[in-house]
């Protein structure tokens, strides 16, 4: 097997068609039809990721990512109807490693499954190859998955950690929306780059940068982002 995938919806159809299609590709698949029962198989069974309707009866999918994430770090890609800016940007704020919106392909979903659990790896393996990076008051920690900015702590989400580190370590270059993308979730994903503006402006928020003067990540119109320190 794969890895277990915990599928999290109240539609019974959306559930086996996901189902189906992880089980085709290796998976080992559990489902749940609410927040509660998803916690409950949460705490017996080990879960290598989970698959979140938000608009899930009882705790909603926004809260099951935050206890997940507390209680057991695991990835959590959101699944939703709903594409309104500020779903998106609290989804991705509370932790979700991606996010889809339905209607989706259920073999780009596999596709995102895969490519969340392959960064996993990655981020498992390069915690032993533990490195520091400082630009200006801005420092990471590659070992201990840690961020700073004027000695304040900061409480990143992995993908924020990853894109901040990412951009961190070449100083100057600009990367493109889809390059972060392919940071961010392992992979390439056309139309869903804006995916990435979501989560600068969560890490502008975070590190108080000024998107009108920012002192650390700076726009790259008409092609994407960079972090820069004027000297």
């Amino acid at each position: 097997m794969l890895g277990t995938i915990l599928v999290v919806d109240d539609n019974a159809k959306i559930v086996e068609v996901l189902e189906a299609y992880l089980r085709k590709e290796g998976f080992e698949v559990l489902t749940a039809t609410d927040g509660e029962e998803a916690e409950l198989i949460a705490e017996q069974q080990h879960v290598d990721l989970a698959l979140l309707d938000v608009m899930l009866p009882g705790i909603d999918g926004i809260e099951l990512t935050k206890r997940f994430q507390r209680r057991w770090d695991t990835p959590v890609i959101l699944v939703t109807a709903r594409t309104d800016e500020i779903d998106r940007l609290i989804g991705l704020e509370v932790g979700a490693d991606d996010y889809v919106s339905k209607p989706f392909s259920p073999r780009e979903v596999v596709a995102r499954v895969r490519a969340v659990l392959r960064r996993m790896d990655r981020s498992s393996a390069n915690k032993e190859d533990s490195a520091r990076l400082a630009v200006g008051d801005l420092v990471l920690d590659s070992g201990r998955r840690t961020a700073e900015v004027e000695g304040s702590q900061l409480e990143l989400t992995r993908t924020e950690f990853d894109l901040m580190w990412a951009m961190a370590a070449h100083p100057g270059r600009v990367y493109s929306r889809m390059q972060l993308l392919e940071i961010a979730s392992g992979d390439s994903f056309d139309g869903y780059e804006r995916t990435i503006d979501a989560h600068v402006k969560n890490l502008r928020r975070k590190i108080g940068d000024d998107p009108r003067a920012p002192k650390y990540i700076r726009t790259v119109f008409g092609v994407g982002y960079k972090i820069e320190i004027d000297r």
